[in-house]
């Protein structure tokens, strides 16, 4: 017996066919628009609650601003420790991963700078990396050891490149995440419960269950990549760097890759306007996406 649809039924069927399938998180021909290359190497974007993207020139110790207002970069602020990953705290405080003397920075809006880590238990830090900051406004931060040209020692004073967490109250310090060749990126999200760590020596990022305190439990491969810096999308997603920018839903699904024109990209963050622009941190310069989703909060 042949069936005979109406054209209504048929246009609802069409309809619920893309509805239920992934939502596309690129809007057709987007491709990342160069900002500028007139850097050495940039790393660690940041968005502050008005959509301004802060990053990084590590080499050249400065911290340059886009302004999402008037689409302009211009220089922040000089001698910052070296800073490389960035994120702000829920007080409008730029946190930095200053590592030439292995610390990490508290900038206020007006380039005000306290040093409020830069030991463990009386031993220097190998020299912080990336970071992210709960909901509580406690801090993780990854710890690996890259021998910096600046630093007159040659090895770390830890052996063991661990993930640690600084409390709300800055009181204590303590390690979390342990077991890396060489942690690096970190993002998460305080409403899942859920931190992502990359371990970019293994080539490997892990998954943690956020727990009471700081707390972390149920390591997870996440995914068989490394990255350099991560961010997380308000679907879920996840964001992470390296050859371009690679995307993964929340299962360890790639559902979308990112060329970028440079050799190396090190860190991806949204921000601008209503959140939903992609800010890439590549080799020399910084790129900006326009996304169809927003960033996690």
């Amino acid at each position: 017996m042949n069936k005979i649809f109406k054209p209504g039924i048929v246009a609802f069927l069409i309809f619920l066919s893309f509805s239920c399938g992934p939502k596309e998180i690129i809007p057709k021909n987007a491709t990342p628009q160069l900002l500028a290359d007139e850097f050495e190497f940039t790393e660690g974007p940041a968005a502050d609650s008005d959509g301004n993207i802060f990053f990084t020139d590590q080499p050249n110790d400065r911290i340059y601003k886009w302004t999402a207002e008037t689409g302009k970069i211009t220089l922040w602020m000089e001698n910052t420790g070296r800073a490389n990953g960035l994120y702000f705290d829920q007080k409008g405080n730029l946190i930095s991963c200053s590592d030439e003397h292995s610390e990490l920075w508290e900038i206020d809006p007006n380039r005000n700078v306290k040093v409020i880590l830069g030991d463990v238990n009386g031993q220097r830090l190998n020299g912080p990396n990336d970071l992210w900051i709960d909901a509580k406004g406690g801090i993780y931060f990854t710890d690996p050891y890259y021998q910096r040209d600046y630093w007159t020692r040659k090895k770390p004073d830890m052996d063991s490149k661990k993930v640690y967490y600084l409390t709300p109250d800055r009181s204590e310090v303590k390690p979390v995440a342990e077991n890396f060749i060489q942690p690096n990126g970190i993002i998460g999200s305080s409403e899942k419960e859920i931190l992502y760590i990359s371990d970019i020596g293994a080539g490997k990022t892990y998954s943690y269950k956020i727990g009471k305190n700081g707390r972390l439990s149920n390591r997870e491969l996440f995914v068989e990549m490394g990255s350099d810096g991560m961010t997380l999308d308000d679907l879920g997603n996840v964001y992470l760097t390296g050859k371009g920018v690679t995307v993964f839903d929340s299962n360890g699904r790639k559902i979308e890759e990112i060329p970028i024109a440079r050799d190396w990209t090190a860190n991806v963050t949204f921000g601008g306007k209503e959140n939903k622009s992609l800010f890439i941190t590549a080799s020399n310069a910084l790129y900006k996406l326009d996304m169809n989703v927003k960033g996690a909060n």
